[in-house]
C-alpha cells in the first residue's frame, strides 16, 4: 500500500515538473522516520497541487483558444438524440478524440443551425481539457488574417502560429472567398499541417460539399493540393435535418390600430 502511494507522489510531481523518483523518495520517508499517515499527508498534498496546476494549464489553454469561455460549446450540452442515422455512433465516440491522436482530420458539413460548429468546438475544448492547444477562427477571420500577414510581410509568423496548436478549427469555409496568395498561404498552412508530428488534426465546418469549395479560392492547383492534405485521413460527418434553433420561439401575436376593446361592462350614468 505504501509502494502505491509513493507511485501516486511522483505522478503528481512530475505534472508539477519536479524531478524525483520512488527510490529517492522511499530513501527520504525512512530516514525521516514517516509514518504511513505521513505519506499519505504528502500525497494528498501533492495531488492538490497538481490539480491546481492542471486547472491552470487548462484554464490558460481555453483563454488562447478563441473558443467561448461564456456559455461553452460542450459534449455534454450537445443534444445526441437529435441526431440518427446508420453510423451514429462514429458521432457519439466523437469525445474519445481519436482523431487527433491519430492524425485525422475531420469535417461537419451540413445546413445551419444543425450542430456543426458546436460539435467542432466541443471537440477543441475536449483537447484542451487533456492539455493540447486548440485554436479556433471563421474562414474569413483567416483570410483575413492572411491579407494582414502579406501587408506586414510576417506570412512565415502566422503559418507558424497556426500550425503549433494540436487542434485547428476552421469554421464556416464557403463564407468568403480567398484570392489567389491567400490561397496559397492556405495551401502552405494545409501542408505544413499534414506533416506535423504528434497529436494533431483540423476541423471544419461548412454548409457546402467539399466538392464546391473550389468556388471560394482562387488558385485551383493549390486548392486541389490542399484538399487532398485534408481529406487523405478524415472523417467528414455529412449532417441533414431542421436547424435546431428557434426550437425555444414564442410568437405573440397582436394587433395595432383603433382602440382596444372595452373589457368588462360599459359604465352608464
Amino acid at each position: 500500500m505504501t509502494e502505491s502511494l509513493y507511485e501516486e507522489i511522483i505522478a503528481s510531481a512530475k505534472v508539477l515538473g519536479i524531478d524525483i523518483g520512488v527510490p529517492e523518495l522511499a530513501y527520504f520517508a525512512n530516514n525521516s522516520n514517516f509514518s504511513e499517515n505521513d505519506v499519505e499527508a504528502v500525497r494528498a498534498t501533492f495531488s492538490f497541487l497538481k490539480d491546481r496546476r492542471i486547472e491552470a494549464i487548462v484554464n490558460t489553454l481555453l483563454k488562447l483558444s478563441r473558443l467561448p469561455l461564456k456559455d461553452p460549446k460542450t459534449f455534454e450540452n450537445f443534444d445526441f438524440t437529435c441526431i440518427h442515422g446508420r453510423d451514429v455512433e462514429r458521432l457519439t465516440a466523437l469525445p474519445a478524440l481519436s482523431a487527433v491522436y491519430a492524425h485525422k482530420n475531420l469535417a461537419f458539413i451540413g445546413p445551419q443551425g444543425v450542430g456543426k460548429t458546436h460539435l467542432a468546438q466541443a471537440y477543441g475544448r475536449a483537447c484542451c481539457e487533456k492539455g493540447l492547444k486548440s485554436y479556433f477562427l471563421k474562414a474569413s477571420e483567416l483570410s483575413q488574417r492572411f491579407t494582414e500577414a502579406r501587408r506586414f510581410g510576417k506570412e512565415g509568423a502566422t503559418i507558424n502560429f497556426l500550425v503549433k496548436p494540436s487542434c485547428l478549427i476552421i469554421d464556416e469555409v464557403g463564407r468568403c472567398v480567398f484570392d489567389r496568395e491567400n490561397t496559397r498561404l492556405f495551401f502552405d498552412l494545409v501542408d505544413r499541417r499534414y506533416s506535423k508530428e504528434g497529436t494533431n488534426c483540423m476541423i471544419f465546418t461548412s454548409n457546402r460539399n467539399p466538392e464546391t469549395w473550389a468556388d471560394f479560392f482562387s488558385d485551383d492547383s493549390d486548392l486541389k493540393c490542399s484538399l487532398d492534405r485534408i481529406f487523405d485521413d478524415a472523417s467528414v460527418f455529412i449532417i441533414k435535418g431542421d436547424s435546431y434553433r428557434g426550437r425555444k420561439l414564442e410568437t405573440i401575436r397582436l394587433e395595432a390600430g383603433g382602440m382596444a376593446p372595452a373589457r368588462g361592462p360599459v359604465p352608464t350614468k
